[in-house]
């Protein structure tokens, strides 16, 4: 495999798509010796086509505002690899998405999606769409809308959408309840719905929780747990909310939260109604976090900072892509962390990894630390095809297994011959092994 001219093909195909390029360089880099030790994966061009998604959908949405102005739109849906199984993967409500974003979201669910083990393939859609600011009316006809483009793409064995950023159990549930009417059927087509109409219990806190059942199997291949620990955490909504209750209930004390406004450093613990405080904050719509410290002062608030000058034992970031740059790295590294894991979807820039690895930082990249909450997503599916619904422990146990599975997975394919586990290797291989034996195994299509 000739990494750059695989590169060089795809950047001239497609200029300007960085986040795009960004991801399939980091799995290239690390997949780059396995797949030469496989020629049927070389003759069969499986990293050219791999790396291309099946089909880009898109479309106008356009909807009426509540002072009954025509509004437009763009939607998209990147069905990137069903190999595996349905296409699966959330939809993302943001002023910033684009097709790259769009793209290094599916590509990464791919992977993520096979290291849960689960018939699932790799997705994302979403709209330059922001949720912020409009009335309920005005999300429900949006959502509407949106669904009016991209249903005939969509069913329980074709494409499976979920949530993302801009995308809760609401808007989830405006779009399955437009979908449903439209196919006049009753299917698992999407998931995050609401428990009262085929939701998953546990599914809001699972991207959160999983991810701390990953850290906790870390930090156990150290003989070492998470109790007494400080975390830094950034972000403030759902996935933010569910890892700050997890490890709190896991005896470690995070200490940080962050928004577009700066980050808050509270070193008595976020805790208690403090964590249920964090879901108002998201819930007011201002997407600010500096009202935490006048109501706790014992905090104090940092304007257009981030938390990683902090010093702590754990790193989360929960927020966006490349949330972690190499200067935050090299604080992190100075100030003893012991453990960064991305709960966010590439949350550590190239450099940062670069400066985790170079470092010997126990890190793991987003595609397996987050992929609870797809496994959650995948659980739901498994109800719905059941016509039943687990309970809480149920599903947490299931998700704590995939977790420890997909932990053993990166453990086998990372481990370095000096002991050193990289985890971003570990990971990239794994999921890129099923993926491409599962393409050899349905031939050249």
């Amino acid at each position: 495999m000739d990494i750059n001219s695989i590169l060089n093909s795809l950047e001239a195909k497609h200029p300007g798509e960085k986040e795009y390029l960004q991801a399939v360089k980091e799995v290239l880099i690390c997949v780059e010796d396995v797949y030469n030790q496989h020629p049927e994966f070389e003759k069969a061009k499986i990293m050219e086509r791999m790396v291309e998604p099946d089909r880009i959908v898109t479309f106008r949405v356009t909807w009426v505002d509540d002072r009954g102005e025509v509004q437009n739109n763009i939607g998209y849906r990147v069905q990137f690899n069903n190999a595996i199984g349905p296409y699966k993967g959330g939809i993302r409500f943001h002023a910033s998405v684009n097709l790259s974003i769009l793209k290094f979201l599916g590509f990464e669910q791919t992977f993520k999606n096979a290291l849960t083990t689960l018939p699932m393939g790799g997705a994302k859609g979403g709209s330059d769409f922001s949720p912020r600011g409009k009335s309920e009316a005005e999300i429900m006809r949006f959502c509407q809308a949106f669904i009016l483009g991209l249903w005939k793409n969509l069913g329980p064995d074709r494409d499976v959408p979920a949530g993302d950023i801009g995308v809760g159990g609401r808007e989830v549930g405006y779009m399955y309840g437009m979908y449903k009417k439209l196919v006049n059927e009753c299917t698992g087509t999407f998931t995050g719905k609401g428990l009262d109409f085929g939701g998953s219990l546990i599914r809001p806190e699972a991207t959160g929780f999983g991810a701390l059942y990953f850290v906790q199997s870390m930090l156990a291949e150290k003989n070492d747990t998470i109790a007494g620990k400080t975390v830094a955490i950034s972000g403030f909504g759902n996935v933010a909310w569910g890892a700050a209750l997890k490890a709190t209930e896991l005896g470690a004390k995070v200490v940080t939260i962050s928004g577009p406004d700066g980050y808050i450093y509270d070193p008595t613990g976020i805790s208690g109604d403090k964590i249920d405080y964090m879901l108002y904050l998201r819930a007011t719509g201002e997407d600010i976090v500096a009202p935490y410290a006048e109501r706790y002062p014992e905090a104090t608030f940092f304007p257009g900072r981030k938390p990683w000058e902090q010093k702590v034992d754990i790193a989360l970031p929960c927020a966006t892509q490349n949330e972690v740059n190499g200067e935050d790295a090299a604080t992190l590294v100075a100030n003893g962390v012991e453990l960064v894991a991305e709960v966010s979807n590439m949350g550590c820039t190239p450099e940062a990894i670069d400066t985790f690895i170079a470092s010997r930082t126990t890190y793991a990249p987003g595609k397996a630390v987050n992929a609870g909450g797809v496994a959650t997503s995948g659980l739901e599916m498994s109800q719905n095809a059941e016509h039943l619904q687990w309970s809480a422990e149920e599903v947490d146990r299931r998700l704590h297994e995939i977790m420890r599975n997909i932990h053993t997975q990166c453990v086998k394919h990372g481990t370095e011959p000096d002991g050193f586990i990289n985890y971003m290797k570990g990971a990239n291989i794994a999921g890129f092994m099923k993926v491409a034996n599962a393409m050899i195994g349905q031939g050249i299509i």
